[in-house]
């Protein structure tokens, strides 16, 4: 048989019947998050010099006058009147510098003063490419640079103006795909933290479980708070119930007293808690069209549908079984999108027609799980 289905179709088989997935257990922490502890983003605007010629150029005025205003600062005034006015027609001719987006992730476990961030480089000019350039030293906000009181709940540092300061980013700029993009870059341990990052995430001696996107419901979150009510935890307590569930995504739960000298210890008691894992609200297929690799999650099913794509004709209503081979020989009353691809396979179906068809069943409300195009 000629291999022209090169790509590997992944299908999820359930290991065991109903019985043994209904018993299927796991513990809090793998299904939700405590409020607080999630990343966060600085930024800045910085400018790359050292480029070969493609840069952003004289006219385009943002780098010009960012350019100058480095330059100002560096105690060298453009200009013949030594005077804080910048004069821009002495950079007309700069093609060697380029205006750029700085972002660097601060993790979800916080940072401390003279932790060093990974950062992301980005062209917003007219520049051609960022090979070969340096990022000049460049200070980073966020996450909201204009909200002072907001921003000193989560940083421990001296403040530095309305438009706090919390690290400097600089380096040499890579380039990882020039074939790709030569305007993005990166520059590894490139940022430098100036002050402690803190995550609070105890807030009136209360603290907030958030339930991960894909486990989020009302019944999944009524249950961990029943399952923290009725724990050991509520029972060391002696001050009623201890967990509300608030929605469908959010459960807090009260700090009891001999806890709030160390809410650490007691966080880590609340997600190792056991729960039965909850069951995924719908089957799932994930595509991704740049690999082109399909994911299937085994109980997806499929409408009764006869599938016509260039010359391959498959019938998937099992009323249909005397005239066709049966394409699920199982004989359910609903098909399973494993076995549609799997006829796809034996007839040698080009990938991309494969997801055209799950699209084309999609669109039709046939396909019986959600859809995700990565």
């Amino acid at each position: 048989m000629p291999r022209r289905f090169r790509t590997l179709v992944l299908v999820l088989l359930l290991a065991a019947g109903l019985s043994s997935a209904a018993s299927a257990r796991t513990t809090l922490n793998s299904i939700c998050h405590v409020k607080g502890q999630e990343e966060n983003t600085l930024h800045g605007i910085g400018i790359v010099v050292g480029l070969k010629g493609t840069g952003d150029g004289g006219e385009y005025l943002p780098m010009v006058r960012t350019l100058a205003t480095a330059i100002s600062r560096m105690g060298n005034h453009l200009g013949t009147t030594g005077t804080p006015d910048l004069n821009l027609k002495e950079l007309k001719d700069t093609k060697n510098v380029a205006l750029v987006m700085v972002t660097a992730t601060v993790p979800a476990g916080g940072g401390r003063q003279g932790d060093k961030l990974n950062c992301k480089i980005s062209s917003i000019g007219n520049a051609k490419s960022l090979v070969g350039g340096t990022l000049f030293v460049t200070p980073l906000q966020g996450p909201v640079p204009s909200v002072d009181q907001q921003a000193s709940n989560l940083f421990k540092g001296p403040d530095v103006g309305r438009n706090r300061v919390y690290g400097f980013a600089q380096g040499d700029v890579v380039v990882d795909d020039a074939k790709t993009s030569t305007t993005i870059g990166k520059i590894f341990e490139g940022a430098q933290l100036e002050a402690d990052f803190y995550h609070p995430f105890m807030l009136d001696n209360k603290i907030t479980l958030v339930l991960d996107r894909d486990h989020a419901g009302f019944q999944v979150a009524q249950d961990i708070a029943d399952l923290i009510n009725s724990s050991q935890l509520s029972f060391e307590a002696q001050q009623g119930y201890l967990a509300r569930a608030v929605n469908q995504v959010n459960i807090q739960v009260a700090v009891p007293k001999q806890y709030r000298n160390d809410p650490v210890l007691y966080v880590s008691q609340v997600l190792s808690l056991p729960i039965q894992e909850p069951q995924v609200k719908a089957g799932r297929v994930v595509i991704n069209e740049k690999t082109g690799s399909i994911v299937i999650d085994g109980d997806v099913e499929i409408g009764a549908v006869v599938v016509t794509h260039k010359d391959i004709v498959i019938d998937t209503d099992p009323a249909n079984s005397k005239r066709f081979v049966p394409l699920d020989p199982e004989g359910n009353s609903n098909t399973k999108l494993k076995a549609l691809v799997d006829a796809l396979n034996r007839v040698n179906a080009r990938n991309e027609d494969t997801i055209d068809i799950i699209k084309s069943l999609k669109r039709m409300g046939k396909l019986h799980g959600n859809l995700i195009i990565e």
